[in-house]
């Protein structure tokens, strides 16, 4: 089951029309920045634009910080909320627990998919921002950390490589809610909106003074926390808390999933 899951992901256009439009915005970017060399001064504008400029090995951070606050929560919240409400949707869940498949195993299997549509989005866009960054914007043999020092390459890439694979937990706590949502519904658009609908009301309140109280616990507040793996020293506490923030909305909406759906009653 897990393997049709799979395959059927891979083989939808709509896999790679996504990712080939989250791929758009930071080419456009680092080709603005090759040729207009607008970019902003060092320590100023968005994460590592400033530092890009000098090393485009940097550019797969950027990149994902890029995608990281709009564009990549909405894909993963659209595959996310369409893998059980798009089956109800088109009449093919009922069909599909007739089969030997219990529906916990049904439900892992859509979970996988889901894991690996995060991990290919997010590991295009970074392979891609490479590519991107070092053909326009050069390949330093030292980079520059986002604090001013230095970093050797094998420093970059095992930053870069932490950065990757927080970046994909935080995106898995966006498909934990969507997922949530997509076993409460037969609408997946619903449940794509629904888990945007969350994402929009922790970014309104991390904006207010008046929601204090709330912020450290809203999923979006440690998104962009990879930056501080570029700093140097590294600044652990906010890479520390985002991740286990997002273990805890993980594992609590993924359980919330799991006891939904096994005791849902299946009408289409």
């Amino acid at each position: 089951m897990i393997g049709v899951e799979l395959v059927k992901m891979l083989r939808r256009p709509r896999t790679w029309v996504t990712i080939g439009l989250l791929n758009g915005l930071p080419t456009l970017v680092a080709i603005l920045l090759a040729l207009t060399d607008l970019g902003p001064r060092p320590g100023t504008g968005p994460a590592f634009l400033s530092a890009v400029l000098s090393d485009g090995t940097l550019f797969p951070l950027a990149a994902l910080a890029i995608v990281l606050p709009f564009f990549l929560p909405i894909a993963v919240a659209v595959v996310a909320g369409d893998s059980v409400a798009g089956e109800a949707q088109a009449g093919t869940l009922r069909y599909v627990l007739t089969r030997p498949v219990g529906r916990t195993h049904l439900l892992f299997a859509k979970l996988v998919s889901v894991i690996a549509f995060v991990l290919l989005a997010v590991l295009v866009v970074a392979a891609t921002g490479y590519v991107v960054g070092t053909l326009l914007l050069g390949d330093q043999p030292l980079a520059s950390s986002v604090s001013g020092t230095s970093l050797t390459p094998a420093q970059v890439t095992g930053r870069t490589v932490l950065s990757i694979l927080y970046v994909v937990l935080s995106m898995l706590g966006v498909a934990a809610i969507a997922l949530f949502l997509s076993t409460t519904t037969d609408s997946a658009l619903g449940a794509a909106l629904g888990a945007l609908a969350v994402l929009v009301a922790s970014s309104v309140l991390f904006t207010l003074d008046a929601a204090a109280a709330l912020q450290p616990y809203l999923p979006t507040r440690y998104w962009l926390a990879f930056v501080d793996l570029f700093r140097d020293p590294i600044l652990w506490r906010d890479v520390l808390r985002g991740v286990l923030l997002q273990i805890i909305y993980v594992a609590v909406f993924l359980g919330a999933s799991w006891a939904n759906f096994t005791t849902k009653d299946i009408t289409s």
